[in-house]
């Protein structure tokens, strides 16, 4: 993966799944309530975007199980994955405390 900043979609998914590992439906619920609402992530966008990542290695199967005939994987933050969320944390802070300069806010922190 490249310098470029990460799209939201990628993020919240990687966020989601930074502190343990979950399935999809698990993952959609998650970024939900990380967005406060503003991000739903449909099937088929979730499980795509899992396996883009799953191909750039940010991504791990962490477990895969049949439940009543349908094979249900878990997915866990690859090493680069961290790496990757890790740059893009620090990329969005720093933007963060710029715009909360600019906009004359000091130390106060830039919220939602």
């Amino acid at each position: 993966m490249n310098d470029q900043a990460l799209r939201e979609p990628t993020l919240l998914i990687l966020i989601a799944i930074a502190d343990a590992p979950r399935h999809g439906y698990a993952i959609a619920q998650e970024v939900e309530r990380i967005s406060r609402s503003r991000t739903r992530m449909r099937t088929g966008t979730l499980y795509g975007a899992l396996e883009r990542l799953l191909e750039q290695e940010l991504v791990t199967v962490h477990a895969e199980e049949a439940v009543d005939g349908r094979r249900r994987r878990s997915y866990a933050l690859a090493p680069r994955g961290r790496e990757v969320l890790a740059a893009g944390a620090a990329r969005i802070a720093c933007t963060a405390q710029e715009a909360g300069r600019r906009l004359g806010l000091g130390s106060r922190a830039v919220t939602a």
